[in-house]
């Protein structure tokens, strides 16, 4: 029986991860992590019945303390608690389904405490995949991507042909404003931006897909993950959300993996791999699929993809201030603090005015992500 435990389990990524673990009934949950959705995690605990619970919020999770008291559990709080999740004893896997740069610190704990990664927070890459990388190849842990069109890649990817990879072709639907101007997104809305044409997810990951920046910090995710440069990944629109991703070999050969728009599947592949299992569902109707068309993206329109290669060119704390201040301005826009188009103008200021540290550790990327957050606060 696989052993396994959940950062972010009251999210999106983290209810999915468990509805597996509840059809498969061979995945024992060790450890759970949450924000501050105690009456989710609640039941999650009495479902699941982990050793260990943590709550991101200290007075939630002594709230969740006295509501579980009759459970032999511990509950544990604050970034130690999150620490203490990761590393949990029994647990093979940890499954990082937490939002934003939070992620760093509970990976490298899980590494070091040998566990595999089952990675759907993609933060942790994009701002420190150097460290990550070499850290999980020196423990001899297993990086499995969870995100659909990473999980397409590797996927794409078995046989052991890496070596022969020419480049990536990363999909991407467009979201719910593909094929308009600049001009005509001045007055969207939060809610126009939470309609999402193909995908059920959280609101910050909807709004990224929006704005194409979502698709940006894949592009510098996959750099890390499959040890290419960014210009070995090509970014295409597929409306359809049909074809997840593809590889290109040196050979002229195109790989790709196909399927419906359901996370569960790259979720169970990461839990089980190498094994594939049956996972009830939807299945693709090719007698029905009258097309899948193909588009080159409007880095213009969608400048915050443009911003994503060149952050991803240049390395260093960069990326950190591209995912750090998308951050806060998407969560401004969720707010109604600022208009949509801000999002990307507010990234491109902060890359801006940024001295880049080239190798930075982990206190520095921390400091950056600080830095940009004061940057935007005083501007805007």
């Amino acid at each position: 029986m696989k052993k396994i435990a959940v950062l972010g389990s009251t999210g999106s990524i983290g209810t999915q991860t468990l509805e597996i673990v509840r059809t498969n009934g061979d995945i024992k949950v060790t450890a759970l992590a949450a924000g501050s959705n105690i009456e989710l995690l609640e039941e999650q605990i009495r479902e699941f019945r982990p050793k260990l619970a943590a709550v991101w919020n200290e007075e939630k999770a002594s709230e969740l303390k006295t509501r579980v008291r009759d459970l032999d559990i511990k509950i544990v709080s604050g970034m130690d608690g999150l620490l203490e999740a990761a590393s949990e004893p029994e647990a093979e896997i940890l499954v990082t389904a937490i939002v934003g740069m939070i992620g760093i610190l509970p990976t490298i704990e899980a590494i070091k405490a040998g566990k595999h990664i089952a990675l759907a927070n993609k933060e942790t890459l994009v701002t420190a995949g150097h460290i990550i990388m070499p850290l999980a190849e020196e423990n001899h842990v297993s990086i499995l991507p969870v995100d659909s069109e990473h999980s397409a890649i590797f996927q794409s990817l078995q046989g052991g042909q890496e070596k022969a990879l020419h480049k990536i072709l990363l999909t991407a639907s467009g979201g719910p404003f593909w094929g308009r101007r600049r001009e005509e997104l001045e007055n969207v809305q939060v809610e126009d931006a939470l309609k999402h044409p193909n995908w059920a997810m959280g609101r910050k990951i909807t709004i990224d897909s929006s704005t194409m920046v979502n698709k940006g910090l894949e592009v510098i995710e996959a750099k890390w993950l499959f040890g290419v440069s960014v210009d070995q990944i090509q970014v295409v629109i597929q409306p359809q959300s049909i074809i997840h991703s593809m590889v290109e070999y040196v050979d002229g050969a195109v790989i790709a993996q196909l399927g419906t728009p359901d996370m569960k599947l790259p979720i169970q592949y990461a839990l089980y791999y190498p094994q594939r299992r049956f996972l009830p569902g939807d299945r693709l109707d090719f007698s029905a699929l009258s097309q899948i068309t193909f588009e080159q993206p409007d880095m213009e329109t969608f400048c915050g993809l443009k911003l994503a290669y060149e952050a991803g060119r240049a390395g260093g704390t960069l990326p950190t201030v591209f995912n750090a201040a998308n951050e806060l301005a998407v969560a401004m826009f969720l707010e109604r603090k600022i208009r949509y188009l801000e999002i990307p103008e507010i990234i491109g200021a902060c890359m801006e005015v940024h001295k880049n540290i080239e190798f930075p550790d982990v206190e520095q990327i921390l400091k950056t992500e600080q830095e940009t957050y004061e940057f935007i606060k005083n501007r805007w």
